[in-house]
């Protein structure tokens, strides 16, 4: 078995295929509308499907925004140095909601950013 993705919904597609490809730096793997239904789904992610699990944002065309719930918790990106990708994240206008620093009752550094639906992406230093 392999996980394959990740699917959350999203309230404007252009902001949120922004978000994912130009701040987090993901790629833009495939995309399709389905007129009938009235929705698009998006894949991004940082490599090919068939290698990587990746994230489906999808969008329907008849909503703007959703309720966050209280399941889900975030989504989760490792990246080689918290600290530097906070700072190129909020030079490119991403909003990070918990600064960079240790984790509660442990040393793993980690941070959260926000995407423009509200979803939570935490980053973990790779070199835990």
């Amino acid at each position: 078995m392999k996980l394959l993705h990740t699917m959350i919904r999203v309230g404007d597609l252009d902001k949120s295929l922004a978000f994912y490809t130009e701040i987090l730096g993901m790629k833009l793997l495939r995309k399709k509308d389905y007129p009938e239904g009235k929705f698009t789904n998006v894949f991004v992610g940082y490599g090919d499907e068939s290698e990587n699990t990746v994230v489906e944002l999808t969008h329907n065309w008849d909503t703007s925004s959703y309720s966050m719930g209280d399941g889900f918790g975030h989504l989760a990106i490792g990246v080689e140095d918290v600290y530097a990708a906070c700072e190129k994240i909020k030079a490119a206008g991403g909003k990070v909601v918990r600064e960079a620093g240790p984790m509660k009752h442990g040393s793993t550094i980690l941070a959260f950013v926000e995407d423009p639906d509200g979803y939570k992406i935490e980053l973990l230093s790779l070199n835990r």
